[in-house]
C-alpha cells in the first residue's frame, strides 16, 4: 500500500534558511523524507495562503531527498488565526470531509509535529473520531544532536487503538480495578453478577452524565453506592457540586415540591423566607432521590422538565431557576407496575431508564457475606475506636446460620450491619463468643417473624424437636413440609384425624387409604411419633 502523509507546514520549524545551511538543520516536514525505513509516497502539505512561497521552497527539498515522492500543497483558511479553536478545527473538519480517501489502496498517516499547539489537538481530535482514517506520526530531531547531517532524524508512529500497547492496556486494567473495588467499598466481593454490574457501573459513572436508576430491595446498598459513585465521578469526572440525598418517601403534600425545588417568601401559610430547594443546591453535582416511587405525579412531571431543560419554577415564583445536576435515582418497587397503575409517569420512567441496574438481595450474594462480615467489624473498629473479633467457635456459628439457606436477611446488609454492631458492644473484651452469636441469632428471627407466618407455623421450633445437628441439615423443602405436618399434628385429636387431613386429595385415589400409617411413616423418616410433635 502507498504510505500517504497528511501535514501543515510548520512555518516556523520548516523554515530553516534559505541556502545550502538549511540541510544542516532539522526541519520536521522535509525528514519525511529522510528515512530509509519509512517511504512517503505522498505528502499532503496543508498551509495557509501567506505561507505558499515557503510551502513551495520545503516541497522542491523534500522532492530533492526522494524524487520518487509526490506533494500536493492544500490551501487552508484559518481566518488569520491559527490559534483560534473553532476556526482550526472547522478548516481542518471541511478539508477532511471534502478528501476522497483510499483506505483500500493507501494507509494514511497525520503529521502532527508542526503547527500550532491548536491545530495539532484539532488533527488529533479529527484522527480519533474517525473523520481522518490514520495513524500519527511524529518527527523529532536526533537524539543529543543539533544537525541532521550528522545523525539521521527520528519518527514514531501512533497507533490510537490503546490496546495495543502493553503498558498502558495493563495501566487503564489496573485503574478499573481501582475504581471498581472503590464502589465497592474495598470488599473482595465474590458475588459474580455483582461484580459485573459494578464494572459496568464503573463504566457508566465515568462515560456518561445522564441518569442512573438503582433497583433492589431496602437495605440492598442503593444509597452506598450512590455515594461512591458520587465520590468517583467527583476524583475522576470533574464533578464540582455536592451531594444532595434525600428520601423520596418522607415528602408529603405541599411540602414535597417546596423541599426539592424550593419557595419564594409568602408563597403559603409558614413561608418565611425564601428556600433555595435540593435541586438548586445540586447544582454543578448529583441528586440521589431514593424511593423515587414515591413522589407525587405533580413532583414527577416537575422534576422531569428540569431534567430535560435544567430549569424549574420553584413554588410561588414566576421566574424559572437553572439547576444542572447528575440524577441518581433509587427504588424498590416495580417503576413498570406503578405506570400501569397510573402512579408514575411512563415519560419520567423512559427517561430514568437509560442506565438501569438491580442490585441483589443479600440473600442472593450469600458468597459475599463473609468479606462483608468482616466489612462491618472494621467499620465498627473506625467508629468506635475499639477491634473486635469471633472466636473461632463463634464465627463458625454465625457463619452456619448467615449461609443456612433458610436464613431470609430480610433487612439486607442494615440487618447484617445491626447484627455486627450488637454482637461487637456487647462482646466481651472485644472477643464475641457463642453465647452472643445465639442470641443475636435468636433476635434476628423474632425480627424476620411475621403476624401472618406465626399463624402457618413459624413458632414451630425444629431444633429443639429434632436436635440441632438433625435440624441443620434439613433442606429447606423438608423444612417447610415437616413444619406444616408437625403443626396439623398438633391441631388433630388423633393420627388417623391428621393423616386424613393432610392426605385429604391422594386417599382418594387409593383402594385402601390407611392415612394413618402414611403419617406414622412420614414421621419415622425424621426419628418422630405423633406424641412426640404434639407434646
Amino acid at each position: 500500500m502507498k504510505q500517504v502523509v497528511i501535514g501543515l507546514l510548520g512555518t516556523q520549524l520548516d523554515r530553516r534558511g534559505r541556502g545550502e545551511d538549511r540541510w544542516e538543520h532539522w526541519r520536521p516536514t522535509v525528514s519525511l523524507f529522510q528515512h530509509e525505513d519509512f517511504l512517503v509516497s505522498r505528502l499532503e502539505l496543508l498551509h495557509e495562503k501567506t505561507f505558499e512561497s515557503l510551502a513551495r521552497d520545503v516541497a522542491r527539498d523534500a522532492l530533492q531527498v526522494s524524487p520518487g515522492s509526490e506533494v500536493r500543497p492544500h490551501l487552508l483558511d484559518f481566518e488569520g488565526d491559527a490559534w483560534d479553536f473553532e476556526k482550526v478545527y472547522g478548516a481542518l473538519y471541511d478539508w477532511a470531509k471534502s478528501y476522497a480517501f483510499d483506505t483500500d489502496h493507501e494507509q494514511y498517516y497525520i503529521h502532527i509535529t508542526t503547527g500550532t499547539h491548536v491545530a495539532q489537538i484539532c488533527l488529533f481530535l479529527l484522527t480519533e473520531a474517525g473523520f481522518l482514517p490514520a495513524k500519527l506520526i511524529q518527527t523529532s530531531p536526533p537524539a543529543g544532536r543539533k544537525h541532521t547531517g550528522l545523525s539521521q532524524p527520528r519518527y514514531d508512529v501512533i497507533d490510537l487503538d490503546l490496546s495495543k500497547y502493553d503498558k498502558l492496556s495493563t495501566r487503564f486494567e489496573e485503574q478499573h480495578i481501582e475504581d471498581t473495588d472503590f464502589l465497592k467499598s474495598g470488599i473482595k466481593t465474590r458475588n459474580a453478577r455483582f461484580n459485573q454490574m459494578i464494572a459496568r457501573i464503573e463504566q457508566v459513572a465515568l462515560r456518561s452524565k445522564e441518569p442512573i436508576l438503582l433497583s433492589g430491595p431496602t437495605g440492598a446498598g442503593k444509597s452506598q453506592l450512590a455515594k461512591r459513585i458520587y465520590e468517583l465521578r467527583q476524583q475522576r469526572g470533574g464533578l464540582r457540586g455536592n451531594f444532595v440525598e434525600v428520601n423520596c418517601a418522607t415528602l408529603r403534600g405541599d411540602l414535597a415540591a417546596s423541599t426539592l425545588f424550593g419557595h419564594v417568601k409568602g408563597s403559603f401559610t409558614g413561608a418565611q423566607k425564601d428556600r433555595p430547594g435540593l435541586l438548586r443546591e445540586a447544582h454543578g453535582g448529583l441528586l440521589f432521590l431514593d424511593e423515587i416511587g414515591e413522589l407525587g405525579l405533580d413532583e414527577q412531571a416537575m422534576l422531569l422538565r428540569a431534567l430535560e431543560e435544567k430549569i424549574f419554577l420553584p413554588v410561588g415564583s414566576d421566574k424559572m431557576v437553572k439547576s444542572d445536576f447528575q440524577l441518581i435515582a433509587g427504588t424498590n418497587r416495580d417503576l413498570r407496575q406503578q405506570v400501569a397503575e397510573g402512579k408514575f409517569r411512563e415519560d419520567l420512567l423512559a427517561r430514568i431508564h437509560l442506565w438501569s441496574f438491580e442490585l441483589p438481595s443479600l440473600a442472593q450474594r450469600r458468597e459475599d457475606l463473609l468479606p462483608n462480615i468482616d466489612y462491618e467489624l472494621s467499620r465498627y473498629a473506625e467508629k468506635q475506636g475499639r477491634s473486635v473479633s469471633f472466636n473461632k467457635e463463634a464465627r463458625e456459628a454465625f457463619l452456619k446460620f448467615a449461609l443456612a439457606a433458610d436464613t431470609p436477611w430480610l433487612g439486607n446488609f442494615r440487618d447484617l450491619n445491626a447484627a455486627i454492631t450488637r454482637m461487637a458492644t456487647l462482646a466481651p473484651r472485644g472477643r464475641i463468643t457463642t453465647m452472643d452469636v445465639q442470641e443475636e441469632v435468636t433476635r434476628l428471627k423474632q425480627s424476620w417473624q411475621r403476624p401472618e407466618q406465626a399463624v402457618e407455623g413459624d413458632s414451630i421450633d425444629l431444633t429443639t424437636i429434632l436436635g440441632e445437628e438433625t435440624a441443620a441439615n434439613l433442606d429447606p423443602f423438608d423444612r417447610v413440609q415437616l413444619v406444616y405436618v408437625i403443626k396439623t399434628c398438633r391441631d388433630s385429636n388423633t393420627l388417623s384425624d391428621a393423616g386424613r387431613k393432610l392426605f385429604a386429595v391422594s386417599r382418594k385415589q387409593r383402594a385402601v387409604a390407611n392415612d394413618a400409617d402414611r403419617l406414622k411413616k412420614y414421621l419415622a423418616k425424621f426419628g418422630l411419633s405423633f406424641d412426640q410433635v404434639c407434646r
